[in-house]
C-alpha cells in the first residue's frame, strides 16, 4: 500500500497509539490508508447501495488480512473549512444550545411591543398573553433563531454580508468604445451580442466611453430588459433574431445567482464589493430572532462573544430566571458549559462564536472537530487523528492529551500520527515507521512503551523522546543595531491586536510565538506584510498601519505548506523546473533529430509523445458506482506517461554511459538521477543544461528530498515536502533584499525533518534572506536569532507584545509564557 513493505503487525485496541517516523516513511498510509479506509469501508459496506453511492468513500486498501477492526472515523490534518453559513457556533453545534436558551429562557416581545417576563408556559407551548395591551404572544422556536433557517435576515439572507456591483469594474477603461469591449461583464460572460442589442436604445458604440452622455451611460448600467430586434453577421451568413436586452448590472447580479462553485463565484466576485449588512449590522439574524433577551443580552450580542465570556455569561443565566425555571436552565447552561470547557481545554477559548469557519485555521477547525468528535460519545470506535497537534502551542498539550484520553475512557480506541515529543509521549503503544522516507521508509522499526522506544538503539525519535537529542544546532547570529538593520512597522488595532510597533531584525531568523488567537498571524500575515507589499507597490498601507520602514526589502515570498497543484500534471520535475531542461537535452541528441522531435513533443501534457490512453497522467481512473472510482496506473503506459516511441530516444551521460530515455529517468528517485547527470571535468564543474540539471538535483537532495521520484505528482506531497519543494527554487538566488515568511512550517515534520528545514534556512541567510516563521514548536524556535512573542493570552487576553529579544533572553522573561516552556526544553 504506497510505500508500506510487507507489514505485520498488531495494535492494541482501546489503548492510545502513536505512529510516528520522518516524513514520507509511511505513517500516513498506514492510519489514514489502511486502518482508517478498511474500517471505514468495512462500516459502509453494512449500508445499502443507495446510502453509499452519495458518500464519499476511501481508497480500498491493499491489504491480505485486517482482523479485529472497529469502525473508523478520521479526523484529518486539514478539514473542511464550511461554507459562507458556516461559524466557530454552527460547526461546534454551540449555537444550538444557545437558539434553545433564548427560545425557552428569554423575554419575549408581544407583537405591540411590549415584553414579557420569563416563563415556563414557553417550554410548555401554552399560550401566552401580554397583560399590558392583551395581545397573544408567540415566542420564536429554536428554528425561527437560526440564521441558516427562519431566522435569517432578508437582506443578507443569513450570510451577514452584501454584495453590491462595483459600477468602476465595470467598465475600468474608458477610453475604449463599447465595440471594443469596454463594457467587460458583456466581454467576460460571453453576451456578445449585447452591444448590438444596446445600439437598438440610442447608445452610440463607436465612440470612447468616456465621451458618452449620462443618459447612454444610464441605459448600459441600468436599461430595461427589453426585446430587439437586431442583425447580426456570423461565419454561417446574415441572421435577423429578437434578443432581451441584460444591462452590465443585472449580467452580474444574474451570473451570481448562478455561481455555483468556486471558479464561477471568482470570476463575479471581481465586479462585486462586500460590506458589512446594513440591516443586521453583520449579525446575520432578523429583527424578530434579535428580539429576545436574557438578562439584558440577546443572542446576537452573545455570539458575538469569545467563548470563554459566552460561558462567563451563561453562568449568570440562572438568576434572570423565576424559581420555576431555574431547573431547566441549569440542564441548558450544563450542557452548554460541558461543550465549551472541551473546546478551552484544547485552546479555543478566545474565538467568537460568529467568526466565520473559513478564517479558522486548520488546527483549529481540526480542534474543534476533536471536541465534537468526544461530545458525541461514541463507544467501540477507532478515531485515527493526523496531526492533531498542529498550531497548539506547548501550554495546550495537556488539554488536548486530556481530550484524546476522554475518547479511551468512553470505550474507543485512538490511532494518531504526530510529531510532538509531548504529544508522543502520552502514548501507551508506539509505532515508529522508517527508517527513510519514501522507499527507504514503509517498515516498523521500533514499537513498544514510550520508554521502549527511548532505549531502542534502531529509533530515530528515541533521541528526541529521552532528551538526549540537542535542541540547538546552529550558530545563532547577534542581532545587529544601527540604521537600515530593522524593518520596522506602526500600527493601530485590528481585530483583537492592540496598537504596537513591531520591529524585525535584517539578515537573521526571527520567530513570531504566543499562544492561538494571540495574534500572530493577524501582525505578520495580515498587517506587515501588506504593508510591506502596498510599499512597494506605490499603494496606500493597509487602514490600520500607520507607518512601514522595510530598510531595503523589496521582495516577500510567503511560503507555507499548501499543496501544490491541483492535480496530476504537476511534478516534482515540472515544479522544479528541470523537466523543461530534460526535455531540451532530449531534444537536441541526435535521435530526436533525425525523428524529427522538437521540444515540445517531449511533454507529457501536450506533445505528440505523450500516452493517448492516460492523456499523460499515468493514471486512469474505474468508475464503479456506488464504489470510490478506482486509480489504477494506465495499462497502455504502465505508468510512463508516454508512448512507446518515447523510449527510442535515448540520452547517455559520462556518469552513466547506459543510454536512459526521458520515460526511465522520470521513474527514477532524485537521489538517483543526481548521480546519472554527476560527472564533472577536471576543474569539479559541470558546464551546460546537465550540469544545470545536477545543481537543481543537488539542491532538491541537500532538502532530504532526494527520496521523491522525479515523476511523483506534487498535489501528493506531505505539507512539509511541499514546503521545501518550494524553497528550493530560492537556494541559488542572491537574496539580499529578500524576506521570506513561513507560516507554522514544522506541521507535519518530524524533528530530524526540521533540523533539515533549519539547514534551509540558514543557506537563504547565507545569501542575505530575512526570515519570519510563525511557530509553536519549540526546537525552532531554540533555534531562532530573534523572538517577538505575542499574548500574554488568546482572543481579547493577547495582541500584545509581551516579549523581545534572543531566545535566552525571552525565557529570562517573566511575562512571555513561550518563554517559560522554552526555558524547560532548554534546560535553563
Amino acid at each position: 500500500m504506497h510505500n508500506l513493505q510487507n507489514l505485520s503487525l498488531d495494535i492494541p485496541l482501546n489503548r492510545l497509539v502513536g505512529i510516528a517516523g520522518v516524513s514520507g516513511s509511511g505513517k500516513s498510509s498506514l492510519a489514514l490508508g489502511v486502518l482508517y479506509a478498511e474500517g471505514s469501508r468495512r462500516y459502509l459496506e453494512s449500508l445499502s447501495t443507495y446510502t453509499r453511492r452519495r458518500m464519499t468513500q476511501a481508497e480500498r486498501p491493499q491489504v491480505d488480512s485486517v482482523r479485529f477492526l472497529p469502525p473508523a472515523l478520521a479526523l484529518r490534518q486539514r478539514p473542511g473549512a464550511g461554507g459562507v453559513r458556516s461559524t466557530f457556533g454552527t460547526s461546534t453545534e454551540l449555537l444550538n444550545v444557545l437558539r434553545l436558551m433564548f427560545s425557552r429562557l428569554a423575554s419575549h416581545v408581544c407583537p405591540q411591543g411590549h415584553r414579557q417576563e420569563p416563563t415556563l408556559k414557553v417550554a410548555a407551548e401554552m399560550p401566552i398573553i401580554c397583560p399590558v395591551c392583551g395581545s397573544r404572544v408567540q415566542p420564536p422556536s429554536a428554528e425561527e433563531l437560526a440564521f441558516n433557517s427562519l431566522g435569517a435576515c432578508p437582506t443578507c439572507q443569513g450570510t451577514g454580508i452584501v454584495r453590491e456591483v462595483d459600477d468602476a469594474t465595470l467598465v475600468p477603461d474608458q477610453d475604449l468604445t463599447i465595440d471594443q469591449g469596454a463594457v467587460v461583464p458583456w466581454r467576460t460572460f460571453g453576451f456578445n451580442v449585447q452591444p448590438d442589442i444596446v445600439r437598438e436604445f440610442g447608445v452610440r458604440t463607436d465612440v470612447p466611453w468616456k465621451d458618452l452622455t449620462p443618459a447612454e451611460k444610464e441605459i448600459v448600467f441600468n436599461g430595461p430588459s427589453e426585446k430587439k430586434h437586431i442583425t447580426i453577421t456570423s461565419v454561417k451568413g446574415v441572421h435577423e433574431l429578437d434578443f432581451t436586452f441584460r444591462n452590465a448590472r443585472l449580467t452580474v447580479t444574474e451570473e451570481l445567482k448562478r455561481a455555483t462553485d468556486d471558479k464561477r463565484l471568482v470570476k463575479v466576485a471581481k465586479f462585486l464589493t462586500e460590506r458589512t449588512c446594513p440591516d443586521c449590522g453583520g449579525t446575520r439574524l432578523n429583527e424578530r430572532a434579535r428580539a429576545p433577551r436574557i438578562g439584558g443580552y440577546g443572542l446576537d450580542g452573545v455570539t458575538a462573544m469569545s467563548l470563554e465570556e459566552v460561558l462567563a455569561w451563561s453562568g449568570t443565566v440562572a438568576s434572570t430566571l423565576p424559581a420555576s425555571m431555574q431547573k431547566m436552565g441549569a440542564a441548558l447552561v450544563r450542557t452548554l458549559d460541558d461543550m465549551g470547557r472541551r473546546l478551552i481545554q484544547l485552546g479555543l477559548g478566545y474565538l467568537g462564536l460568529d467568526r466565520s469557519s473559513a478564517s479558522l485555521s486548520t488546527g483549529e477547525r481540526q480542534r474543534a472537530q476533536l471536541a465534537r468528535a468526544v461530545r458525541n460519545e461514541t463507544t467501540g470506535v477507532l478515531y485515527v487523528l493526523d496531526e492533531p497537534s498542529t498550531g497548539l502551542h506547548p501550554a495546550n498539550i495537556e488539554g488536548l492529551t486530556g481530550v484524546m484520553q476522554d475518547l479511551l475512557d468512553t470505550g474507543n480506541s485512538v490511532v494518531f500520527v504526530d510529531h510532538d515529543v509531548a504529544v508522543l509521549s502520552a502514548a501507551d503503544h508506539f509505532i515508529e515507521m522508517g527508517p527513510g522516507a519514501g522507499s527507504r521508509g514503509g517498515r516498523v522499526i521500533a514499537q513498544g512503551t514510550p520508554e521502549e522506544i527511548e532505549e531502542n538503539p534502531d529509533s530515530r525519535i528515541g533521541p528526541f523522546l529521552s532528551g538526549r537529542a540537542p535542541v540547538v544546532v546552529r550558530d545563532r547570529r547577534p542581532v545587529a543595531g544601527g540604521r537600515g538593520a530593522w524593518i520596522r512597522m506602526s500600527a493601530g488595532a485590528i481585530h483583537t491586536v492592540r496598537p504596537l510597533e513591531l520591529a524585525i531584525p535584517r539578515g537573521r531568523m526571527t520567530a513570531v510565538t504566543g499562544v492561538s488567537g494571540s495574534g500572530k498571524t493577524t501582525m505578520v500575515l495580515e498587517s506587515l506584510i501588506p504593508a510591506i507589499q502596498a510599499d512597494l507597490e506605490g499603494r496606500p498601507l493597509p487602514d490600520h498601519v500607520h507607518g512601514i520602514d522595510r530598510s531595503g526589502i523589496d521582495r516577500v515570498r510567503l511560503v507555507d505548506s499548501s499543496p501544490i497543484g491541483i492535480n496530476v500534471r504537476s511534478t516534482v520535475a515540472t515544479y522544479s523546473g528541470i523537466m523543461d531542461r530534460l526535455r531540451r537535452v532530449f531534444a537536441a541528441t541526435g535521435e530526436a533529430k533525425r525523428l524529427g522531435y522538437g521540444l515540445a513533443d517531449f511533454s507529457y501534457n501536450t506533445g505528440s509523445l505523450r500516452c493517448p490512453q492516460c492523456d499523460g497522467t499515468g493514471q486512469i481512473n474505474l468508475d464503479v458506482q456506488f464504489l470510490p472510482d478506482i486509480p489504477i496506473t494506465c495499462p497502455v503506459c504502465r505508468g510512463s506517461r508516454y508512448r512507446p516511441e518515447a523510449d527510442r530516444v535515448r540520452l547517455a551521460t559520462e556518469a552513466h554511459p547506459d543510454p536512459m530515455s526521458l520515460p526511465e529517468i522520470l521513474a527514477m528517485e532524485v537521489s538517483q538521477a543526481k548521480e546519472v547527470f554527476g560527472a564533472a571535468d577536471s576543474e569539479g564543474r559541470r558546464p551546460g543544461r546537465q550540469g544545470s540539471i545536477y545543481r537543481s538535483l543537488k539542491t532538491l537532495d541537500d532538502l532530504g528530498l532526494g527520496y521523491l521520484t522525479l515523476g511523483e505528482d506534487t498535489p501528493s506531497l506531505s505539507g512539509g515536502e511541499a514546503q521545501r519543494l518550494k524553497l528550493s527554487n530560492e537556494l541559488g538566488k542572491k537574496q539580499d533584499s529578500s524576506l521570506f515568511v513561513l507560516d507554522e512550517p514544522t506541521t507535519g515534520l518530524h524533528p530530524l525533518d526540521v533540523r533539515t528545514l533549519i539547514r534551509v534556512l540558514q543557506r537563504l541567510m547565507e545569501r542575505g534572506a530575512t526570515i519570519i516563521f510563525i511557530e509553536h514548536d519549540l526546537d525552532m524556535i531554540a533555534n531562532a536569532d530573534y523572538m517577538v512573542d505575542m499574548g500574554p493570552g488568546g482572543g481579547s487576553e493577547g495582541g500584545r507584545i509581551v516579549a523581545t529579544g534572543s531566545p535566552d533572553q525571552v525565557c529570562r522573561n517573566g511575562d512571555s509564557l513561550t518563554g517559560r516552556y522554552l526555558a524547560r526544553h532548554l534546560g535553563l
